[in-house]
């Protein structure tokens, strides 16, 4: 069974981001993309969505914390 994991992202920068891929892969996560939401006014990414997936046995819980 495919799980999913979405990370806000609230601070778009190389280093946040960075962290948050790094911190979920070594978690066991597979990135799978990221979405960012963009502001009118701006030219720079407001915010980011990480997307992760995990492949767990049907019936498992997922502990991971947040």
């Amino acid at each position: 069974m495919l799980i999913y994991k979405v990370i806000e992202i609230g601070t778009v920068t190389e280093d946040a981001i960075e962290a948050v891929l790094n911190d979920w892969s070594s978690k066991g996560w597979h990135f799978d993309g990221l979405q960012f939401a963009m502001r009118e006014s701006s030219k720079r990414p407001s915010m980011a969505f990480a997307l992760f997936t995990r492949e767990v046995a049907s019936g498992e819980v997922n502990h991971d914390p947040k």
